[in-house]
């Protein structure tokens, strides 16, 4: 009888993980059949029918009275929150998810490395989730505080809305297939390229992975208490940590798209430099890059600039940043930041000649 347990053990230790992982599947699966692929089904219908997903959420009130432009910041941030609001719960249930239901063990053996394999398995892993930068980021938080790399976490995060299947369909339909080839290999630059280099940017939290993966990979560390009641205070912090925030930068850049559109932004170096900075800070919702550059393009701005929003829009933003400043170091952010401007100008000047 004494020998009974320790063979036993393991194997429901191993069924209780098994389980687990499944519920986190389900769950996921289920939300983003609701809030994602169920919509972007019958938005691709309209995209091929009409060559259109809607009117640009930029509205540019102008500047005439003071009180219109924070008017157009309000009003900026309810059509956005309108936009993302589910997305964006989703996104934190999941964050939370990760960090429960998932055994941090296989995780780190899987994409605790500081490699192209866990970097390539999490810009993959990013593809059925089709969100946008900002709702992304609490489960890229998540997958931190569960130890995985900056390669992986980073790729994840930046896949989502660069290499969104959805939003490359609709690009297809209302830009036009040069625009959509030209964002899945900048898309694939940065997601895999950026990632992976930023690796060489926390060595010490790399090599603490490496080391945490000579434990025993087949069974998680022990949970104390109840599943719930942690799953409930991982949720219950990420809100308050990150809604604030979140907020209060959305509304900040609300005040910026009040205003109108110069005549010397329309084409050239100038305009280009502009729409790589602002169209890396600012905040959107998903595939919402598609009309605004629609619209840019029907207001006189020559394809170069055009081609820069068609990056630097999705990418990273201001909101965004400030939701992962606490799960990365401060030097992998500044480098992803500074390598989405330089490639977001790299494409504008390709954009500039091929479309």
């Amino acid at each position: 009888m004494s020998h009974a347990n320790p063979t036993l053990q393991p194997s429901a230790s191993n069924r209780k993980t098994w389980l687990l992982v499944l519920l986190f599947l389900v769950l996921t699966a289920a939300g983003l059949a609701y809030v994602k692929w169920w919509p972007y089904y019958g938005k691709a219908l309209t995209a091929a029918d009409k060559h259109s997903i809607g009117g640009s959420i930029l509205k540019g009130a102008g500047a005439d009275h003071a009180l219109s432009v924070w008017q157009s910041s309000l009003d900026y941030a309810q059509a956005y929150f309108k936009a993302i609001w589910k997305a964006a719960v989703l996104g934190m249930l999941v964050g939370s998810m990760v960090q429960v239901l998932l055994p941090a063990n296989w995780l780190l053996k899987v994409l605790g490395r500081a490699s192209m394999r866990s970097t390539l398995i999490g810009g993959v892993s990013s593809l059925p989730g089709m969100m946008c930068t900002c709702c992304a980021a609490p489960i890229a938080a998540g997958l931190r505080k569960q130890q995985v790399s900056a390669g992986a976490s980073l790729a994840f995060w930046l896949g989502n809305p660069l290499l969104n299947p959805a939003t490359l369909i609709f690009m297809t339909f209302v830009l036009s297939w040069k625009f959509t080839l030209l964002r899945v290999a900048f898309g694939l630059l940065i997601t895999f390229g950026v990632s992976y280099a930023a690796n060489r940017f926390e060595a010490p939290r790399a090599m603490a992975a490496r080391l945490s993966e000579r434990l025993p990979a087949a069974e998680a560390a022990p949970r104390q208490g109840s599943l719930w009641v942690a799953w409930f205070k991982s949720l219950f912090k990420m809100a308050i940590t990150l809604v604030p925030v979140y907020i209060v930068a959305v509304l900040a850049l609300g005040v910026l798209q009040s205003f109108e559109l110069p005549n010397w932004l329309h084409g050239g170096l100038g305009a280009i430099l502009f729409f790589a900075i602002a169209g890396t800070l600012f905040v959107i919702p998903t595939a919402a890059e598609i009309p605004i550059i629609q619209s840019f393009l029907s207001l006189g701005v020559s394809a170069g600039p055009a081609a820069v929003l068609l990056v630097t829009l999705p990418a990273v933003s201001l909101p965004s940043l400030l939701l992962v400043s606490r799960a990365f170091p401060r030097k992998v952010l500044a480098f992803v930041t500074l390598s989405v401007v330089v490639l977001g100008i790299l494409c504008g000047f390709v954009g500039e000649l091929a479309l």
